[in-house]
């Protein structure tokens, strides 16, 4: 933030002066409006909703955790918090030929009801707790990428203090204070601004075609031994110990920064486990299953100190899914509403002071796109392969029987499938039972074990009796179980609802399944799935299974696996497993 004056070492600031600072703050800022409004007017520019791949103009990566102090890493959190907030209002703007860029037109007055929280600024010689504060690396590295690229700058202010590691160690600052001191430039040419937070670092990035205009020399300002000085001993309210100023703040008693949360949707016992053995500081959950009785969401979170539900939104979602199809795109996109609703939910309970986060792979590409995942690191847990893995071998499957009903029947699009893309490259892990989506990441991928249930086993009975765990789909199989079950005279009992058509099963014994008592082997050929929890079930019951490769099963005792749509193997191996001729 501007700075009006640089004090000496000796002197304090006073609340009268403050209070003079605030009177003369105000009268600039309304004379700053009227100048707008009547004289220079600005404007807000809105974002492109189509991101093409232009040209990179200008670049600025900017580290997010400059301090050094660890007293001051809670305001070094809120700045992080604060960019986080007004990237939203930055990314993806696009200005036209020869438009007036306003920072704070573009940003807005911040304040606390918009998400801005305590960061620090710099007033009057000291680095201070400010809502807001924190934004000066945003114009510093706005300013920056616009010396870069060449553009005509309008309005800049320089600090009269230096901040370690910021740009104003090379001269390369913009210092902005709400709402008379902006930074503002000018471009001969349309340009595109792309501001993004990584785990541990500011991006603001220009693009646009390249053409010849007249470039602003990018100098840097040659820093005086007395402002190296200041840069070695700065006054800041959290480390300065000057107890009678005004301003003084106790410190804290625990200096320590970074809470982890975790944001959950549905319930998975190999999730449960791991979250139970890593103790978050904050659980977001649908609802507490346990209390409310609902084994979907029946996660342990009663030693957990702060667990938040989004009650409201998963009641509706259960309404709503009770009157949707069981298949179908419809179906699929109601889903996605809700995951996004629910992220949208839990993003509102994310505090500054949350610098690691947990989240379930559902509700990953809205929290990416909003920037709430910005100056974090996370991790993901995976609940499925991702979509661009997902759509490839259902459109495989699909070429491969295109008679089916189900195999061609939703697909997310392209924009959202990138979403989720970019979102896991960015995770630091990838946390999975599933050993087909982990093989996918092994640089990231943290393996669990999967949960057997604890049943009692049961002797399967001999005979050629074999259940088909899921409902008849072709994503699951179907049409290979059909095949081989024809070629082997097989009996079926299938578990779920005839959805490929009537007759399916034509030429084979099926029967509705009743239980696993009367069954010899059970088979899964699917090309997606990603909960096995029949087939787990069985394997803890003594009972054998056969599955494809996609369902994440590889390795696990009492499990054959056979390659994903190859109808020999498949073959090869029931007819093995039921004549007790398999290999050992």
């Amino acid at each position: 933030m501007r700075v009006l004056g640089v004090r000496g070492s000796a002197d304090v600031p006073s609340i009268e002066e403050a209070i003079v600072f605030r009177f003369k703050a105000a009268g600039f800022q309304v004379q700053r409006s009227l100048v707008n409004r009547l004289r220079c007017p600005v404007r807000k520019y809105a974002a492109a909703t189509d991101l093409k791949d232009e040209t990179v103009l200008a670049e600025s990566v900017t580290p997010l955790w400059t301090a050094h102090e660890i007293a001051e890493r809670n305001l070094i959190a809120g700045k992080i918090q604060n960019l986080r907030v007004a990237a939203k209002e930055l990314h993806g703007v696009e200005l036209p030929a020869g438009a007036t860029f306003s920072f704070w037109a573009q940003v807005g007055k911040p304040t606390a009801s918009k998400g801005y929280v305590s960061g620090r600024e710099l007033r009057q010689g000291c680095v201070i707790p400010s809502v807001g504060g924190g934004l000066c690396q945003l114009s510093n590295a706005l300013y920056s990428a616009a010396l870069d690229a060449g553009l005509e700058i309008v309005e800049r202010h320089a600090h009269t203090k230096v901040i370690p590691g910021s740009l104003a160690e090379v001269g390369r600052d913009a210092t902005v204070f709400w709402n008379y001191v902006d930074l503002r430039f000018r471009s001969t040419m349309p340009i595109r601004i792309e501001v993004e937070l990584s785990a541990d670092s500011l991006i603001v990035r220009f693009r646009g075609q390249p053409a010849e205009q007249t470039a602003t020399e990018a100098t840097s300002e040659v820093i005086s031994t007395e402002a190296r000085s200041q840069i070695k001993h700065q006054n800041s309210c959290q480390t300065c110990g000057v107890t009678s100023c005004f301003r003084s703040v106790k410190r804290p008693q625990s200096l320590e920064i970074g809470r982890v949360a975790y944001l959950l949707d549905e319930y998975w016992s190999e999730f449960d486990r791991y979250l139970q053995e890593n103790s978050p500081d904050a659980v977001m959950i649908p609802l507490d299953g346990k209390r409310w009785r609902k084994a979907n969401y029946a996660w342990s979170v009663s030693q957990v100190q702060n667990v938040y539900q989004a009650i409201g939104v998963t009641l509706l979602r259960s309404l709503t899914s009770r009157q949707l199809a069981t298949q179908g795109k419809a179906r699929q996109e109601a889903l996605l509403k809700f995951d996004q609703q629910l992220a949208e939910t839990f993003a509102v309970r994310l505090q500054y002071d949350m610098t690691h986060l947990v989240v379930m792979q559902n509700l990953l590409p809205f929290l990416w796109r909003d920037g709430h995942l910005g100056g974090r690191t996370f991790d993901v847990l995976m609940t499925r392969s991702p979509l661009f893995i997902l759509q490839d071998r259902l459109d495989q499957a699909a070429a491969h029987h295109p008679e089916s009903s189900t195999l061609a029947d939703f697909r997310a699009n392209a924009e959202f499938v990138a979403l989720e893309r970019h979102a896991i490259a960015a995770a630091r892990h990838l946390i999975t039972p599933h050993r087909d989506i982990a093989a996918l990441f092994p640089e990231k991928a943290i393996l669990l074990d999967w949960n057997l249930p604890e049943v009692q086993a049961i002797k399967p009975p001999t005979g050629k009796r074999v259940l088909f765990p899921a409902s008849t789909v072709g994503r699951k199989g179907a049409y290979e179980l059909r095949q081989v079950a024809r070629d082997l005279g097989l009996e079926i009992a299938v578990l779920g609802r005839e959805l490929e058509g009537e007759n399916f099963w034509e030429g084979v014994t099926v029967q509705e399944a009743q239980g696993l008592e009367t069954i010899d082997l059970v088979v899964l050929p699917a090309y997606v799935e990603h909960r096995p929890r029949v087939v787990l079930s069985a394997i803890a019951q003594g009972i054998p299974a056969i599955v494809s490769e996609a369902c994440g099963l590889a390795g696990v005792p009492g499990v054959v696996t056979v390659p994903t749509g190859d109808v020999e193997a498949l073959k090869r191996a029931i007819a093995a497993e039921l004549t007790g001729t398999k290999s050992s």
